[in-house]
């Protein structure tokens, strides 16, 4: 229980870092909730027409979630469970970050990394359905929806129990946390990839 409290507490705190709001200030656009939608995510991040920045807080964010898991395995091998607590708090450091006053993204990036280094093919597959409906559709929130839902359809192909489980728990939140956006592709409101918002 004290090593799973630890994976969830460390997970927590490296998923925590706001990159996207880091190298938004480093760069000089100033604060990443005062353009686009608001968001701390790499899509927000493009809208500042910045794509090496965008592409940078993609893979940070991701990689925040990876290196979590990474890190949960090491110190307990042979424990699935702490890998996917450290996964857990990774996310939810993301989604509700201490330092923004528990304001944070939406946790797409975070997810897949987290996913990729707990189990890589249900990693894979999400991101190749992330890249599909993007390339498709040009909608970033619709890839990411749609991604969400190949995750649990993988973790039952690959027929891991928990994995399942918890995929389909951490695709339920992200689409929580995709309100906004669900109610925008229904109206077609929706902006497409790259665009920038005033």
């Amino acid at each position: 229980m004290v090593t799973l409290l630890l994976a969830l507490l460390a997970g927590y705190l490296l998923g925590s870092i706001p990159f996207g709001l880091v190298l938004t200030r480093l760069a000089g656009y100033g604060d990443l909730r005062q353009i686009g939608s608001g968001n701390i995510g790499a899509t927000n991040v493009l809208r500042t027409g910045n794509k090496p920045l965008a592409l940078a807080t993609l893979l940070l964010d991701a990689g925040k979630g990876a290196i979590a898991v990474v890190i949960a395995r090491a110190i307990a091998p042979d424990d699935p469970t702490v890998a996917i607590a450290a996964a857990a708090g990774a996310l939810a450091g993301h989604l509700y970050p201490v330092w923004l006053g528990f304001r944070g993204g939406k946790g797409v990036a975070t997810t897949l990394g987290t996913m990729l280094a707990i189990e890589w093919r249900i990693g894979v597959a999400a991101c190749v359905t992330w890249l599909i409906t993007a390339l498709l559709f040009r909608i970033s929130s619709l890839a990411a929806l749609v991604a969400m839902l190949a995750l649990p359809a993988a973790a039952w192909w690959v027929g891991d129990k928990n994995l399942t489980l918890f995929a389909i728990a951490v695709a339920a939140v992200v689409w929580v946390k995709h309100a906004a956006n669900l109610r925008r592709l229904a109206n077609g409101t929706e902006p497409k990839i790259g665009r920038k918002r005033e």
